[in-house]
């Protein structure tokens, strides 16, 4: 019985896929990243651009979070001096609020 010779490129695709997509879409870039990753790891073969894909989709998903918290958080403020304020237009500190 023969062992099946592992694939020189096991993964590889994958990973510039991933990598592409961790520009794009960083949350799909880094997870398949890690499925790229570990199917190099099985065939014993290093994947450069899955490591880069993990890397980026990380760094642009912390990105995003932060830039989503920081939205709500804005947004809350905001609802909530109107709430206060009342609506219409209303001067405060030099800035403009309109509530409606």
């Amino acid at each position: 019985m023969t062992t099946p010779v592992p694939s020189s490129t096991a993964g590889k695709t994958l990973g510039v896929v991933a990598l592409i997509l961790a520009f794009i879409a960083s949350p799909i870039g880094f997870i398949l990243g890690l499925v790229a990753k570990s199917q190099s790891k099985k065939a014993g073969l290093k994947n450069g651009p899955a490591t880069a894909a993990i890397v980026l989709g990380l760094i642009g998903t912390i990105v995003i979070v932060i830039a989503i918290s920081a939205g709500i958080a804005g947004a809350s403020a905001l609802l909530s001096q109107c709430a206060d304020l009342g609506p219409g237009v209303h001067e405060n500190g030099g800035v403009t609020i309109t509530c409606g």
